[in-house]
């Protein structure tokens, strides 16, 4: 039997720990948000296994890369693993996404299939967008990573990348009403006589 996810539960994953570093790099820097996502990461997988008995498979990964690279940062003392990281997790499915394109697969399929009903088409061109998307968001964190101040680029991991994930999504919505299937209409009783 499968169990039911509660809403707040893929918020609570996907934006805690980024809010909890966020609040801790206002108050006390870098090193200190650091060890604050990785604690606050190390929470929501808890708080998702104890709540749906399971993690899923893309937090798990993402924690991963938040454990290698933060610790890193904070074992060396050196902040460049942490703005390396996003680099790190959007190359990562950028590869993955390209990767089950290249394969005749649709990976984006099992993530978002519940939501979206879309034909074999519509799910290679979608997961191939992403896939740029996430190349061109690995090479965007590069650039200012390296070009920029670290408050800039803290603002552009809170704020900047969500924005940029947003915009991006809401620009596919066109490609999803062209490519939707549509459901077929349930038949009522037969009331012929």
């Amino acid at each position: 039997m499968t169990q039911h996810k509660p809403a707040w539960l893929q918020a609570t994953v996907d934006y805690l720990p980024l809010a909890a570093f966020f609040g801790a790099y206002l108050a006390y820097g870098l090193m200190t948000a650091t060890a604050v996502l990785l604690a606050a990461t190390a929470v929501t997988l808890v708080v998702s296994l104890a709540v749906v008995r399971r993690v899923p498979m893309m937090p798990l990964v993402t924690a991963g890369i938040v454990g290698v690279f933060g610790g890193l940062t904070l074992w060396l003392n050196d902040e460049t693993f942490i703005k390396m990281k996003p680099t790190v997790i959007q190359s990562l499915f950028a590869l993955v996404l390209i990767g089950g394109v290249l394969m005749r697969r649709n990976p984006l399929k099992p993530i978002f299939g519940h939501v979206w009903k879309l034909d074999d088409a519509g799910w290679r061109i979608l997961t191939t967008r992403f896939a740029i998307f996430f190349a061109t968001m690995a090479a965007l964190n590069e650039v200012v990573w390296r070009t920029q101040s670290t408050e800039f680029w803290v603002n552009f991991k809170v704020f900047g990348i969500l924005v940029l994930t947003l915009a991006f999504t809401m620009g596919q919505v066109a490609l999803i009403n062209r490519h939707t299937i549509s459901e077929p209409a349930e038949s009522g009783p037969d009331v012929r006589t």
